[in-house]
């Protein structure tokens, strides 16, 4: 049992994109708990101060501001991890942000700016990573959503980036198998977040969050909103030691409500 258990963290180091708060700062937290270095990423350096300050009663953590859709932020944030802890083992490319509209009413730039951030980046960061990944063998964790696998009505341009982030994906890891390196996917569906606490808030402040995720989550199979420890569970699974086997694949977080494997 013990051996089950092993995620295989100590002495490795991680860099996680969007990390100062949400998802990337939760699973920042699980990883440092399990012996990781984490280098946390994100635009606001107030916010990443926080959280490095927090994160550090469990071991060590550095951060850096980096707008990661800038020229060269991909081998100015994988110099810093480098600087800092000496090697790279894991890549979560979680960064990203939430623009769904009409086909008609997205403008080119829009198109643009989202697929900069939600493609480009990852590709950025995971080529600037590369070199170090290669050196032991490792994992890329990719973050997209539910909508990526199903595109419904009103979500464009994120249903397109999201889409492409699971091609990504795959192609990756049929690519760099060889270099006993991992590459997976997360399809987040409706968790806990800014957005929601805002939606929370302005819709129902009369209601207790328990209340207002039961009916937010009435077409859910499992009837809520999930939480961001929830997520952050099956990231840090997927680049444990304890995945070691999994590769190429993109596993929905969802509650079930999801219409795709």
């Amino acid at each position: 049992m013990s051996d089950l258990m092993n995620f295989g963290y100590e002495g490795k180091a991680a860099v996680i994109t969007g990390s100062s708060k949400g998802i990337g700062r939760e699973t920042a937290e699980q990883m440092v708990k399990l012996g990781a270095k984490v280098m946390l990423v994100a635009r606001g350096e107030t916010a990443l101060k926080e959280a490095a300050d927090e994160l550090s009663q469990y071991g060590e953590v550095a951060y850096i501001a980096q707008d990661i859709t800038e020229a060269g932020a991909g081998e100015t944030i994988v110099e810093a991890v480098i600087k800092a802890f000496g090697r790279l083992d894991i890549l979560v490319n979680n960064a990203g942000s939430s623009f769904a509209e009409n086909f008609e009413d997205v403008e080119l730039s829009d198109w643009e700016q989202d697929i900069d951030l939600k493609v480009m980046s990852a590709v950025k960061m995971s080529k600037a990573a590369l070199p170090h990944l290669k050196k032991q063998g490792g994992a890329v964790l990719n973050l997209t959503a539910v909508m990526g696998k199903t595109p419904q009505p009103n979500s464009l341009p994120t249903t397109v980036s999201r889409s492409a982030g699971l091609a990504l994906t795959k192609a990756m890891s049929k690519d760099l198998g060889k270099y006993n390196l991992r590459v997976n996917a997360v399809c987040i569906g409706l968790i806990r977040s800014d957005q929601i606490e805002k939606r929370w808030q302005k819709q129902a402040p009369d209601l207790s969050w328990e209340e207002f995720s039961a009916r937010s989550g009435e077409k859910i199979p499992l009837g809520r909103i999930g939480n961001t420890a929830e997520a952050a569970n099956v990231i840090t699974f997927l680049c444990s030691d304890l995945a070691s086997y999994v590769s190429g694949t993109a596993v929905n977080i969802d509650g079930g409500s999801g219409h795709a494997w």
